[in-house]
């Protein structure tokens, strides 16, 4: 019998719908056993953003993808990018270089979790953001080489929040757009979104007193140059901007990312 319907169509379309070959970059984020030969997929691509894929053959020790699906690797992939909601299909991957934390400092293996926890979370599928992909790269690189983990840290978070648009303002009222002078201490609103003047202050929930020097740091660290590489993060400060980043990030998300709760070896 043949479904002369509507729905009856738009199921045959879906079926006969052909699958495009893309290629491009992928960070891997996430990576969970489907069966005992395959594994699904979290991957922060270059070109395409964040996507899903079901890698058949992934867990085989002699497979097509060349080793290359562990956990914060970067592989040029090949994938079929499905018509439906269903998972895309990765057909093709090259390693270009693993994640590799020097010595036992297990600081830096906690940093690449968290770039990949901000970016499972804080990206939406197919909505590409080259520049926050090179910065996860970077961040990735400079970390298995031994770099500032407090710096690089707060560097990705940084470019993140500007990239993704949840930028706090640091320099003009949340809630007025006054001008707000960036010294001593300043009012620092987690739900208004930034700085707070004296009058709007006041009835705002979740609000923080935090040292200019503080607000000064995320400036230069969201500032689109290298003057954060002349900025180190030191003694009282590094510790205040770690718990003003942290209580912002969880107050945008929803909830505390998992790599919070470890990263209080960046604030010593």
């Amino acid at each position: 019998m043949i479904d002369h319907s509507p729905d009856g169509c738009n199921r045959r379309n879906e079926k006969s719908a052909p699958m495009s070959s893309e290629k491009t970059t992928a960070i891997v984020l996430r990576v969970v056993p489907f069966s005992e030969t395959s594994s699904i997929l979290t991957l922060f691509t270059r070109d395409f953003g964040k996507l899903g894929a079901m890698a058949k053959g992934g867990r085989r020790p002699k497979g097509p993808f060349d080793s290359a699906l562990d956990l914060l690797t970067v592989c040029r992939i090949v994938f079929l990018r499905k018509s439906t909601g269903a998972l895309d299909l990765l057909t093709e991957a090259k390693l270009v270089r693993r994640f590799r934390p020097p010595g036992r400092d297990l600081s830096c293996l906690y940093a690449g979790y968290y770039v990949a926890e901000l970016l499972t979370k804080m990206t939406d599928e197919y909505d590409p953001h080259p520049r926050l992909f090179d910065a996860a790269q970077s961040a990735l690189k400079e970390l298995a080489e031994g770099g500032a983990v407090a710096s690089l840290v707060l560097r990705f978070e940084m470019t993140a929040l500007v990239e993704l648009g949840h930028m706090p303002s640091l320099e003009m009222c949340a809630e007025c757009g006054q001008n707000v002078e960036l010294s001593g201490r300043v009012w620092f609103g987690h739900l208004a979104g930034g700085v707070l003047c004296g009058r709007c202050r006041a009835g705002q929930r979740k609000v923080a007193v935090v040292n200019s020097r503080v607000l000064k740091l995320m400036q230069c660290y969201a500032a689109d140059n290298d003057a954060w590489r002349r900025a180190p993060l030191e003694g009282r400060v590094r510790g205040e901007l770690r718990g003003i980043m942290n209580h912002y990030l969880s107050n945008l998300l929803g909830q505390e990312p998992k790599m919070h709760r470890y990263l209080t070896a960046f604030s010593s």
